[in-house]
């Protein structure tokens, strides 16, 4: 495992154009540089520890699945070999291998496009309070954790750093982006579901729920950002899943478990993370990027 951990970056030749929570992006003019940090969010909140290799982790199955899916959506990735960047990246190649991609720019759409199995999260919540999933009636009687009769899109508002992502009908989706756009999405965003679901499957793997982020170029749609990564979507392990209470996942589980554990208020600053925490979560990224690539890293 490799224990240098890069929780922030500063280029040779660029300042970076945006910090969100785990990323890092610099403008290349028609081009983006992301590059994936070590850096790990609970509850909205960046912590101070980095997790090793998380950010190889996100960039290496992001590309894994951009290809898998290439043939089902398009997608904004250019490169993940540092090589093939242009010259002004060169010096920093140590830096950005493994952890980066040169992807397109894409005119955002905004919304979250959430696909969802099985219940579990807040859609888990929301059907305990309401019997609903955004306005969307769901059977009564349905246990944590159960697989959804069919499959569930629940998009949510795209929030600016430090607010959160709203739930939204799709009917109000269909007055933010506009029907035909809506329809389209949520096409797309299904067939990339069953698509990874069966791939995940085969390697032991739920697919919970998953959420996507989509653009523009050119008027043609593209997935942008990341894709079927632990950030963005909850892997169960096949073997040990229990309908009737929440699962084991590969993601940052330890991490909410512990900060749950200590009574933190979930406001800045966050503490520290024990060794321990740290090391189970960077094992449950890598974990996961063994089984579904079918490779170590």
């Amino acid at each position: 495992m490799s224990q240098n951990v890069i929780t922030s970056t500063q280029l040779t030749n660029l300042t970076p154009l945006h910090r969100g929570k785990v990323r890092d992006l610099y403008d290349l003019g028609d081009e983006l540089l992301i590059i994936s940090t070590d850096r790990i969010s609970a509850f909205d909140v960046v912590l101070p520890n980095g997790i090793p290799d998380k950010g190889r982790v996100l960039t290496g199955l992001s590309n894994f699945w951009f290809k898998y899916t290439e043939s089902i959506a398009d997608n904004h990735l250019i490169a993940t070999e540092v090589e093939e960047y242009p010259d002004i990246l060169q010096p920093d190649a140590e830096l950005l291998k493994g952890r980066s991609m040169l992807v397109q720019k894409a005119d955002r759409v905004d919304v979250e496009c959430v696909v969802r199995c099985y219940l579990a999260g807040s859609g888990w919540s929301s059907y305990q309070k309401t019997g609903e999933i955004c306005g969307q009636k769901l059977p009564a009687g349905l246990r944590e954790s159960e697989r959804l009769p069919e499959l569930l899109f629940t998009p949510t508002t795209k929030a600016e750093q430090g607010e959160h992502d709203e739930p939204i009908s799709i009917e109000e989706m269909r007055n933010e982006v506009g029907s035909e756009l809506t329809d389209q999405l949520i096409e797309t965003s299904f067939n990339l579901f069953r698509a990874a679901s069966e791939h995940a499957e085969s390697a032991g793997i739920i697919l919970c729920d998953t959420k996507f982020e989509f653009g523009q170029r050119d008027g043609k749609l593209i997935v942008i950002d990341e894709v079927f990564t632990p950030d963005s979507s909850r892997f169960w392990p096949a073997d040990l899943y229990e309908p009737g209470k929440s699962q084991q996942s590969f993601d940052k589980q330890f991490v909410r478990d512990y900060l749950s554990e200590i009574g933190w208020n979930k406001q800045p600053p966050a503490p520290e993370l024990p060794e321990d925490v740290i090391s189970k979560t960077s094992e449950k990224y890598r974990e996961a990027y063994r089984l579904i690539v079918g490779e170590e890293l």
